[in-house]
């Protein structure tokens, strides 16, 4: 992994990270390979998120992928080459995997509480498509397709797909895609409900970074915890979910609220709608 702040690339970095004005811009850098998940990126990748996780400096986290695609999932020609029953995946940089080449988290990435946009420039297949299902939500460029070819090549998911994809676009339209391994196009996953816009191509990581800018006028705080609520309800019951919300509503509130600083929000709110609808 190389950090950046505005300075050329090196082309052997297989994942760039690039802050500037308190975001983060991820990119999986083998765009030879159509951005494949070889050991190098899965060790960097979680790598990066940590990292910017833990950096005072960012609060969004923008993931993409280096031109022509988002990634093309899984390194097939490691994995073809991997020895007959070994477990999958490069150690990630705390080396706990188990003997079965579990990370001690669920999904393609680690925890994170910071927002992080999913910029799909290109194609996202399989273990791809599984990196952008474990993004907070996702932008699409026009030129974006989507594709779960896990039956296909003959394995299962392993990062979520039959939970997360099932969250944005439905069980039936997520078992056509994982019976077919046919691709969607962008206009398809945004009418699906897959990804939040369709974007020109030249257009996606300057919309991506207007919305981080849009969150980042909110109290960073308020938006780490709405997210954290947005998983903890994921994966429970409605009925609990309620309860879920209540009780984070409570113990957000503590003692009370200042109203001068409310006054001052509402105010900061109105003036910003009216901008808004015009």
């Amino acid at each position: 992994m190389s950090v950046h702040r505005g300075d050329a690339a090196q082309p052997d970095d297989v994942v760039l990270v690039d802050v500037s004005d308190r975001i983060a811009i991820i990119t999986i850098n083998r765009p030879d390979q159509r951005n494949a998940l070889n050991a190098a990126v899965r060790t960097q990748l979680p790598r990066a998120i940590r990292a910017c996780e833990a950096n005072d400096d960012v609060d969004v986290m923008i993931l993409t992928g280096a031109d022509p695609a988002f990634c093309a999932g899984v390194d097939l020609k490691e994995f073809g080459s991997a020895p007959v029953g070994s477990a999958f995946g490069g150690r990630d940089d705390s080396g706990v995997r188990d003997d079965q080449g579990r990370l001690p988290y669920r999904g393609a990435l680690p925890p994170h509480e910071k927002l992080l946009i999913g910029a799909v420039n290109g194609v996202a297949v399989t273990g791809g498509f599984e990196v952008a299902l474990n993004c907070d939500f996702l932008i699409a460029s026009d030129r974006a397709r989507f594709a779960d070819t896990h039956a296909r090549v003959g394995v299962m998911p392993g990062w979520g797909l039959t939970v997360l994809l099932v969250q944005r676009i439905g069980v039936a339209r997520a078992r056509q895609l994982s019976v077919t391994g046919n691709y969607v196009d962008a206009a398809t996953a945004c009418a699906w409900g897959l990804v939040n816009e369709v974007v020109p191509h030249d257009q996606l990581l300057d919309r991506c970074r207007e919305i981080a800018r849009d969150s980042l006028t909110i109290d960073q705080r308020a938006v780490r915890r709405m997210l954290r609520t947005y998983a903890e309800v994921a994966d429970t019951t409605t009925s609990e979910a309620w309860e879920i919300e209540d009780r984070a509503s409570r113990a957000w509130a503590g003692g009370g609220y200042d109203p001068s600083d409310i006054e001052a929000k509402r105010a900061a709110i109105v003036a910003r709608g009216r901008d808004q609808i015009r």
